[in-house]
């Protein structure tokens, strides 16, 4: 397991923090489902060199998956189950419309990493999630490019 997700324990009994910090961890799994099935939908419209790079990311966002899902097993969580399905926010039928569902997906993403930073109990805990949170930021800033929207970066990261 990845020791920065874990909450701290403290004895027997599970402090109300670390409950709390569990569901933001299921947070960011159901975000990183979401963000898998939104990657593996654009692939389909984006062309060879934009490919490439949503190829990359999309493992990153496998890896990351596989981390929170195996931090929830070993703290005796069952892992939030990713969705059949998801709804785009708008059709996606092209590159722009296929680098705008990318926008937020990495939004979403960066929203539920803030939310475990916000209420991490530890601080090994609030920098992983900080961290996670910072490269979700910098993937959206790219596809904000992408889409030329401005600014590149959101003013205040993983805010709604």
């Amino acid at each position: 397991m990845n020791r920065h997700l874990a909450p701290a324990q403290d004895g027997g009994a599970e402090q109300p923090s670390a409950q709390v910090a569990k569901e933001a961890l299921q947070r960011s799994l159901a975000g990183e489902h979401a963000a898998i099935w939104a990657y593996s939908t654009a692939l389909a419209f984006l062309p060879p060199d934009l490919a490439g790079r949503a190829r990359a990311e999309l493992e990153a966002h496998r890896t990351l998956r596989r981390e929170v899902s195996e931090a929830l097993t070993e703290l005796g969580e069952r892992p939030v189950s990713a969705q059949p399905a998801y709804t785009p926010p708008q059709p996606v039928v092209d590159e722009l419309s296929a680098s705008a569902l990318l926008v937020t997906a990495e939004t979403d993403t960066a929203a539920a990493w803030r939310s475990l930073v916000e209420r991490a109990p530890s601080r090994e805990m609030r920098q992983a999630g900080l961290t996670r949170m910072i490269e979700s930021t910098v993937r959206c800033a790219f596809w904000r490019g992408a889409t030329e929207q401005s600014p590149a970066i959101p003013v205040f990261p993983g805010r709604g």
